[in-house]
């Protein structure tokens, strides 16, 4: 029998959310159970309990507070989605702490989403059905602010100073769409820019991950920012 997707199957997103103020956790609770084929299955208060409620529950996404007691966010993202957990998890950091260490050790410890508390509650869903896609989706404010930083760092000499580095067997069509990931472009803006369907978008983004062992969108942006492929677009 072929597996199912989150999205395909008639069964709703199963969703836990982790974080020590209960007013976030009621407020969270409250725009996802008002929308259709999304579902609460649990919440904890500190870093602990939503370990052991996830590895019991195994939602389909956890949101994750980067501040909690006894385990912080960054430490419950290793247990559950690190590359040393066993069956790991799809997690979207959530955060009032718009700092870029933080970002980088999320992704490094494997989220698949990156979002400020302040981003509204569309972002919040957009979040929660991306993550159980496997997509990433970090907040705007952050993402421009990382390609903008990679920009500053390898602008001048972008093409030169990694000019030799291997394009990992990409495509050109997949080179394309990776330098407008690095661009901040969106999956239909990249359909749009190239003349191609959304869905060979997305069928190219799988196979840039695999090739360059990445987990998500950001990391394609700085492979694209840092090899030096942005010189050559």
């Amino acid at each position: 029998m072929s597996a199912t997707t989150p999205e395909t199957a008639t069964a709703p997103l199963r969703v836990l959310i982790a974080d020590d103020q209960e007013m976030v956790r009621t407020g969270f609770r409250l725009i996802l159970a008002a929308q259709p084929g999304i579902e609460v299955v649990g919440e904890a208060a500190d870093g602990a309990a939503c370990v052991e409620l996830a590895r019991r529950l195994r939602p389909d996404v956890c949101l994750v507070d980067v501040r909690m007691p006894k385990l912080n966010g960054l430490e419950v993202t290793r247990l559950l989605a690190g590359p040393d957990a066993v069956d790991p998890l799809h997690v979207v950091v959530v955060t009032t702490f718009d700092q870029d260490d933080y970002l980088d050790e999320a992704l490094r410890s494997g989220a698949v989403g990156f979002l400020l508390k302040d981003a509204g509650p569309g972002l919040l869903v957009e979040a929660v059905r991306a993550a159980a896609r496997g997509d990433a989706l970090v907040s705007p404010a952050v993402t421009l602010r990382l390609l903008s930083r990679m920009a500053d760092r390898h602008g001048p000499q972008c093409g030169a100073a990694a000019e030799g580095a291997a394009p990992h067997e990409l495509s050109e069509r997949e080179l394309d769409v990776a330098r407008l990931v690095a661009r901040g472009r969106t999956n239909q803006e990249i359909a749009a820019d190239l003349y191609i369907s959304v869905a060979t978008v997305k069928s190219h983004l799988v196979n840039i991950q695999a090739k360059l062992a990445v987990r998500n969108r950001v990391e394609i942006a700085a492979w694209a920012w840092e090899s030096g492929q942005m010189g050559r677009a």
